[in-house]
């Protein structure tokens, strides 16, 4: 079993988009010297690069479609820096290593125990598997659909590139996680006597390591809370739908608590790269329609 490579791609993410810190100028440059630009709000370190709204792509002066034309540059620019990630990591992304390695590898040494722990009823499976549904891709990709149609339709270049960012982070967050699986290939809880092994699953394309359901919607989470993270109740609603999609694949018997989180993670820092990466700046300077409306939202003062 090859668990130490297994652990080390599960924890790409966090550092996988990690770039250099920017040197600074030297005295010999003139100050005429443009600085480089902002980094949006990020947990990573990472160097601003086209963006996936240019301010050529505002509704007033292009059709619905002309800025998927360059996404496909993107996606290969993405994985370029997914795979890669091990010679460009900033010393200040190692911490995320640490941290979500030992967890794993914590979860996947208790996984069969908490997994007999569970009431594992037919009512848990039934009502997992349903809850699960949020996470499935019938519903992240008509959801990421909305964002950009309704954005467009509406006028609002935020809420149009926030469908744009989750298609990116989707489509990044799908190929990073089958490649994983290729190399996992662990049984589900209900495959091979719910032992979890590694390199035993019927399928290498139905590994259960780890969790697409989990990877998906974190991703797409991730984006949205960075794209709206005010009110509080924005990233509060979409973070707990997406712990309940991870919860759900758990109690409905298709994942173990290691995959998950090893899903959630490689989720969350894919959806942060990419608006890091690709968010126009430009859309900060005023609040969109949705945040105006959203601004008005209130649920108590905890929230504000």
């Amino acid at each position: 079993m090859r668990l130490p490579l297994i652990l080390a791609l599960c924890t790409f993410p966090p550092v996988a988009h990690g770039q250099g810190p920017v040197p600074a100028p030297s005295q010999t440059e003139t100050k005429e010297t443009p600085a480089p630009p902002p980094q949006a709000h990020s947990a990573l370190t990472v160097t601003p690069g086209s963006e996936v709204i240019k301010s050529k792509d505002l509704w007033t002066d292009t059709g619905y479609f002309h800025p998927f034309v360059r996404m496909p540059k993107y996606i290969l620019q993405d994985q370029k820096a997914i795979w890669t990630s091990p010679f460009h990591t900033a010393k200040s992304d190692i911490k995320y290593w640490a941290i979500f390695g030992a967890a794993t590898a914590g979860l996947i040494a208790a996984d069969r125990h908490i997994e007999g722990e569970l009431p594992n009823s037919p009512t848990q499976v039934s009502v997992s598997n349903w809850a699960s549904r949020v996470g499935s891709a019938y519903t992240l990709v008509p959801l990421s659909a909305g964002f950009y149609f309704i954005g467009t339709k509406a006028k609002d270049d935020r809420f149009r590139e926030t469908g744009l960012l989750c298609f990116e982070a989707l489509i990044d967050s799908n190929l990073a996680v089958e490649a994983v699986k290729l190399v996992a290939d662990r049984a589900r809880p209900l495959q091979a006597n719910g032992t979890g092994d590694f390199e035993r699953g019927p399928s290498r394309w139905d590994s259960s390591f780890p969790s697409g359901h989990s990877i998906d919607t974190w991703a797409m989470a991730s984006i949205i809370a960075h794209q709206y993270p005010h009110p509080r109740i924005v990233p509060i609603l979409v973070y707990s739908l997406a712990t309940t999609v991870v919860v759900s694949r758990v109690g409905a018997r298709q994942h173990f608590p290691g995959d998950v989180l090893a899903g959630s993670a490689m989720g969350w820092f894919i959806g942060d790269y990419v608006y890091a990466r690709r968010h126009n700046s430009e859309l900060d300077r005023k609040r969109s329609a949705a945040e105006q409306i959203l601004a008005h939202v209130r649920l108590g003062a905890a929230l504000q």
